[in-house]
């Protein structure tokens, strides 16, 4: 069994609904996940907001808005009328309790009772069209089996054990659907794996059930070996480690959830990153496999900022890293790249968020320069230091740039350059003229 999971654009529309429906029930007795079609999950947070703000007729626009937009959507799926009134029904049963949270007070859990409609409403679209199809699909709600302990975290044991007694009771079914991205917490209320989220739920049911692979459709062929916005010629990755993609991921290829690899890589389960629109594409694969010997691919992380603190009291002192990242970790700011020297570090962020009173923090030990909008460019492949000449290849592309930082040796997958916002197209470009081409 495979567990496929499909990405907000792959159900974006009623005929991307029916193209998904014709591969999913060609491809055997599988479990797919289905995120929210694109554009609902942001409608709802603008909803959520509205609300907030105690603005009942904003947060009615937009409800009506994307009423109106699935049930145009509805018309255009079904062909019958006995699935289009199952559906109807359905989807107005959702809206209408959203509505019903515009006159009680808002709060965060409202919130997530709210956000948790987007995949209610795509996963029902597509289970009444499979069933209008004579495909005999059974639906696994999320809400019954998917759920959180305390620390926010997969709870495995009871998500393995409901799934298995939902999976028995649907032996029969040729087909599985269920919902991506939300669940319950350790007490029993509607929650979310956060943005990005559905990927984490392919992963967690696949390493629940021992799958043969993951799927994750999106809407391009596999990751590429560069950022197709600003890199002309970019070509997909046949194959990755899992610390690959995860550095990748962190970094800035967005097709794939930083987090999503974990369960997967734990359980030894290749995940296969795939194009909806181009089911024949072979893809990227991405599992425990050994090195390759070569550099993969680039990516970059935008709005970074470089904090440098310099001191003499560093020098062959002891205690002074970790007062400054003591100061890091009171004000829960996490540390992207790190470079030291006898009188200074330099770290980098990705929020600015309390920046001042960190800032204010550091200037105790030392005197502290600020670097605005800068960029990470992160290189990924087999960067293992036995392996003689790779760092050399990418240092002689950003000859003619100028480097703030370079992190290398933290990691046998990844070299890391921080540059200013203005060079980072350039340096993109430098760095697959001199490593792909």
């Amino acid at each position: 069994m495979k567990v496929l999971k499909f990405g907000g654009t792959s159900v974006g529309t009623a005929q991307r609904i029916k193209d998904v429906a014709n591969l999913i029930s060609t491809r055997g007795k599988n479990i797919v996940v289905l995120s929210a079609m694109s554009g609902t999950t942001n409608s709802l947070i603008e909803i959520s907001d509205y609300l907030y703000k105690r603005n009942v007729e904003g947060a009615k626009e937009i409800i009506n808005a994307l009423e109106n937009k699935y049930r145009r959507v509805i018309d255009e799926l079904y062909t019958t009328e006995e699935f289009k009134l199952l559906a109807s029904n359905e989807i107005r049963d959702c809206f209408n309790y959203i509505r019903s949270f515009s006159k009680d007070l808002f709060t965060l859990f409202e919130e997530k009772e709210i956000l948790s409609r987007g995949e209610i409403m795509s996963v029902a679209l597509m289970y009444h069209y499979l069933r209008e199809q004579h495909v005999d699909v059974a639906l696994l709600p999320s809400l019954e089996y998917m759920r959180t302990d305390k620390n926010s975290e997969p709870d495995t044991q009871y998500i393995k054990e409901k799934l298995e007694t939902l999976l028995e009771r649907n032996a029969d079914a040729a087909l599985y659907l269920t919902h991506g991205y939300i669940c319950r917490n350790a007490y029993g209320e509607i929650d979310n794996l956060q943005r990005g989220g559905s990927d984490l739920t392919a992963s967690v049911i696949g390493a629940a059930l021992g799958a043969e692979e993951i799927e994750i459709w999106t809407d391009i062929d596999g990751m590429h070996n560069n950022d197709p916005r600003f890199v002309e010629g970019t070509k997909p990755v046949d194959e990755l480690h899992f610390e690959e993609a995860a550095e990748l991921a962190y970094f800035g290829a967005k097709i794939l959830h930083p987090t999503c690899v974990l369960p997967a890589k734990l359980n030894n389960i290749p995940v296969r990153l795939l194009n909806t629109m181009a089911p024949e594409a072979p893809g990227t694969v991405i599992y425990n496999t050994l090195p390759s010997h070569r550099i993969k691919a680039v990516a970059a992380k935008d709005n970074i900022t470089a904090i440098k603190i310099k001191s003499s009291r560093m020098l062959l002192a002891y205690g002074f890293l970790r007062k400054v990242f003591e100061i890091f970790e009171t004000h829960k700011t996490p540390i992207d790249m790190i470079a030291t020297s006898e009188v200074g570090v330099s770290v980098t962020v990705d929020s600015t968020k309390g920046l001042d009173d960190i800032v204010n923090d550091l200037k105790k030990f030392g005197t502290v320069t600020i670097d605005h909008d800068m960029v990470i460019i992160c290189v990924v492949g087999d960067l293992e230091w036995h392996n003689c000449g790779f760092e050399t290849l990418a240092l002689d592309a950003l000859k003619d740039i100028p480097v703030r930082m370079i992190s290398y040796g933290g990691s046998n997958y990844n070299i890391s350059f921080l540059v200013s916002k203005e060079d980072k197209v350039k340096a993109l470009n430098a760095l697959s003229d001199n490593l792909f081409k």
